[in-house]
């Protein structure tokens, strides 16, 4: 409520943009069914518009901001850079992939291999106050 409030700072049209990302008068259902479709679908656009990025990159090369031409001292992207990038994801891959299968707990803190004691609170469980 907090963070889509922010909105209605807008002047003139603050209050419909607020209606309209909570789906009524207030958050209910409807606020939370379009915000969870928003953080799932939000990951796909990203890759989607990275891939988009590399294959224009790689297609139509970089430029730079003073305009010089230095094409004849420059590598062409394909095949040197898209190999380079294929051999970084793959590397990622690889590493994700060892860490994952054969050390899961690696990043584990280590008070989750403590024996459970029902008769003794664990000493980092304290009181507010």
């Amino acid at each position: 409520t907090v963070i889509t409030n922010l909105f209605s700072a807008i002047p003139k049209m603050g209050n419909s943009i607020v209606a309209l990302l909570w789906g009524g008068d207030c958050v209910c259902d409807a606020t939370l069914k379009r915000f969870f479709a928003l953080h799932f679908l939000m990951p796909f656009i990203l890759l989607v518009l990275l891939l988009a990025h590399l294959g224009f990159l790689h297609t139509t090369g970089s430029s730079n901001p003073l305009g010089i031409d230095i094409s004849h001292e420059t590598a062409p992207f394909y095949p040197y850079y898209l190999y380079k990038d294929l051999l970084g994801i793959g590397w990622y891959t690889v590493i994700l992939f060892a860490i994952s299968m054969f050390f899961p707990d690696l990043f584990s803190d280590p008070e989750n291999f403590i024996r459970a004691d029902p008769m003794k609170t664990p000493l980092h469980i304290q009181p507010e106050w």
